[in-house]
């Protein structure tokens, strides 16, 4: 019988805060073509010819105010989730980031290493995204039929409308909420809107009405929807009135036209409307990361300040809570036993 495993896949991270580390990560991450969808050309010229000759130090000044003794909070937490994980199955576990080491290929063979033929791959990502999800098994497949042509891949599939995972979230922001807000901020990471229409394949998706739709044949792809419905389902689970709430989008690169409402610029108006305490919580990520801890809760906290606030409150991402680590068993042996019907 074929031996089984599970890796972990994460976005990645600079291997150290020195500028040249943070560049060649950047180079990898930005030259992704589903990250940054223009011709090669044109992407080089936008990435090497401009923003790595600027942007790369003053992103390592950012990755130092996160930078634990460890090394980045993104790795180490997901090495957490590996070693809490490795417990509590009976299959290999490792992990895999998508720029950067260990990569998607180190972690395929520490698993083909120990014998392991029949891979499930976890995206760790809760929606679906062409510059997450589909960029990882993108990335899966061109290693494996390059490098491993007999492995079998199981892919986890986007899970943000799942109840273990929506209990499992709106449990841990609950925990965290303080006892006065005036209202609870999802910032999601942002992508452009035509990466939207373009991982549509049904063509049905139209932003302007079709995302708060109960069914539409473009909410397997759309991300838009997919934050939407995740937090539309977190706070029924938390019975907040939607009053009480807020949707935003962060971290937008460029001059494109992203998903709207943008994150810094609620920040900056939400308290001349009233919204003083505010609590805030980012749920495209499941673990703290330089987006989550730097750009939210540093960022953030001051722009939100300097507009009037009063109380600003971040909450965590997942990290290695025991519940998500519940969730992420759950949802691998799920596929694992799916390798038997095959």
């Amino acid at each position: 019988m074929a031996k089984k495993g599970i890796l972990l896949v994460n976005l990645g991270s600079p291997r150290s805060t020195a500028v040249k580390d943070v560049k060649e990560y950047l180079d990898e991450f930005l030259m992704d073509e589903r990250v940054i969808d223009y011709r090669w050309i044109f992407r080089a010229l936008l990435v090497r010819g401009i923003i790595l000759n600027t942007r790369p130090a003053k992103s390592a000044e950012a990755y130092k105010t996160v930078w634990t003794d460890k090394g980045s909070p993104l790795i180490v937490i997901t090495e957490k989730v590996q070693k809490k994980l490795q417990k509590v199955v009976d299959v290999p576990v490792e992990i895999g980031m998508r720029y950067a080491e260990p990569s998607i290929e180190t972690g395929i063979q520490k698993l083909v290493d120990q014998g392991v033929s029949e891979i499930v791959l976890f995206p760790l990502y809760p929606q679906y995204a062409m510059s997450t999800t589909e960029s990882v098994i993108e990335k899966a497949e061109e290693v494996r039929k390059k490098k491993f042509p007999k492995v079998r891949i199981n892919y986890i599939q986007p899970f943000y409308h799942r109840d273990i995972y929506i209990n499992c979230l709106a449990e841990s922001i609950k925990e965290k909420l303080p006892e006065n807000f005036d209202a609870l901020q999802f910032s999601y990471h942002g992508v452009p809107e035509r990466h939207i229409y373009k991982t549509d394949p049904t063509k049905t998706c139209n932003l302007n009405d079709c995302c708060s739709r109960e069914t539409n044949p473009s909410h397997q792809f759309c991300y838009r929807h997919q934050c939407f419905d995740t937090t539309k389902k977190v706070i029924e689970k938390l019975s907040l009135p939607r009053e009480k709430t807020i949707i935003s989008f962060q971290s937008r690169l460029g001059k494109d036209k992203w998903m709207e409402p943008y994150t810094d610029e609620t920040l900056e108006t939400i308290p001349s409307k009233g919204i003083k305490n505010l609590a805030i919580v980012c749920p495209a990520f499941v673990s703290d990361c330089l987006e989550t801890l730097e750009e939210i809760s540093v960022e953030g906290k001051e722009q939100f300040l300097h507009a009037g606030g009063e109380h600003f409150h971040y909450i965590p991402c997942l990290n290695d809570e025991d519940r998500w680590i519940e969730v992420v068993k759950v949802l691998c042996e799920e596929k694992l036993d799916q390798f038997y019907l095959v």
